[in-house]
């Protein structure tokens, strides 16, 4: 008989983490009586809802919304919302407080990101780089960037990003975290390189954010944006933010310049005057209800450090290999996320030939992770409210369904 189950009762009572568990809502741990056991490794997509939201959102939509109404602009903070919020996540990502603004989609931010990125290199140069494995929305947006600003984009992987860069390099898009393989790409090394060529550096950090250390002040990155509701666990279709180094503010000219980014958003001047520091990536008028609701799933981080997030992270995606090699058969899955600790995210990615029907098979058995074309099983182990003994199910079933 496998020893892995008691390994992973005996590493879950020693997880200083383990109680955050109960800051959600989740199904009963695996080998807890008191519920259905499900585990659920699919937080890199949606993260679970912090069990404190709904109360949270209940309030915001009575009291701010139905009894307040307009008043809530001003008495319940509606109006700074994007920068306060910003100012919660920027401790995630290594970044001092006014230099994050939350609001609109990815899609939206990666776009005001690299053509502001552009603009700011200059005409002589008329080259934009982007990941060439990137995340595809990230692909379609670089394409229109160049077209609207008269670039030519080149698409190449990270490992070559050094040696394409030039004098003619004006920006660089590229994923922190690739979200098919969980390969995690060398941020500060990079970034210094693409200074080095005298051009800006812009980061997607969908699948790092929350989930390791960032240190986006530290290494000096100009641009970055990301999603929330991941590892922020902000709920779907919550709003991303927008990262503007502090040094380049001033620089930054917005392509999408809403009245709500304007020096006197009540003065409804004709012409446009940017505001002053991160507020400048702003557009429109917020979207309340989404945006609170992100504020308040940001309280399951009080107390919570990054650097224990990730030892954690390293510890579940050690302890699944392991399980996935005693618990199937030698051969039968091939895992594409690297094995070294400073080259992995916070997922697993396993690739078998009929991993869509595996897939399907395990959801039905409560084991919830993802699948991506062609042949890819991926799961995401996100720290605050996954297990060892989640980490041990998992992997038993996947055996089960795949002998």
């Amino acid at each position: 008989m496998s020893e892995l189950p008691l390994l992973a009762k005996e590493l879950d009572q020693a997880d200083e983490l383990a109680p955050l568990r109960d800051r959600f809502v989740l199904d009963s741990p695996s080998g807890d009586a008191s519920g259905p056991a499900g585990v659920y490794l699919d937080g890199n997509s949606l993260g679970a809802l912090p069990a404190h939201v709904p109360d949270r959102i209940a309030d915001v939509v009575r009291r701010q919304w139905g009894e307040l109404r307009i008043r809530s602009w001003d008495e319940s903070g509606w109006w700074t919302a994007p920068e306060r919020i910003g100012d919660r996540i920027a401790p995630l990502v290594g970044a001092a407080p006014g230099q994050i603004v939350v609001g609109d989609s990815t899609s939206v931010n990666v776009f005001k990101a690299l053509v502001a990125a552009v603009r700011m290199a200059g005409d002589g140069r008329d080259e934009i780089l982007v990941d060439a494995t990137t995340f595809p929305t990230d692909g379609y947006i670089a394409e229109s960037a160049a077209r609207l600003t008269g670039r030519t984009l080149r698409a190449v992987s990270p490992a070559e990003v050094p040696a394409a860069l030039g004098d003619r390099t004006a920006a660089v898009l590229l994923n922190h975290v690739d979200y098919r393989t969980g390969r995690l790409h060398d941020l500060p090394a990079l970034t210094a390189a693409v200074h080095d060529c005298g051009a800006v550096a812009v980061w997607d950090l969908c699948h790092s954010a929350g989930a390791l250390p960032v240190g986006l002040d530290e290494h000096g990155v100009d641009l970055a944006v990301g999603c929330t509701y991941k590892y922020l666990n902000g709920g779907p279709g919550s709003p991303a933010y927008l990262y503007v180094r502090r040094e380049l503010q001033d620089r930054f000219d917005s392509p999408l310049p809403g009245w709500n980014s304007h020096a006197e958003p009540f003065g409804m001047s004709p012409s446009y005057t940017p505001a002053a520091g991160a507020v400048r990536g702003r557009v429109g008028t917020p979207d309340i209800l989404s945006l609170l609701a992100l504020e308040a799933a940001l309280d399951v981080w009080d107390g919570v450090s990054v650097e224990a997030v990730r030892a954690k992270s390293l510890a579940l995606t050690d302890f699944f290999l392991r399980c996935v090699d005693e618990y199937t058969e030698p051969g039968r899955v091939e895992c594409v996320t690297p094995g070294p600790h400073a080259e992995r995210g916070s997922q697993i990615a396993l690739r078998c030939p009929d991993a869509g029907e595996v897939m399907k098979r395990l959801i039905a058995r409560g084991v919830v992770g993802d699948f991506r074309h062609p042949d890819v099983l991926r799961f995401g182990f996100t720290p605050l409210y996954v297990g060892f003994r989640d980490v041990e199910r998992a992997a038993r079933v996947l055996g089960e369904e795949l002998a």
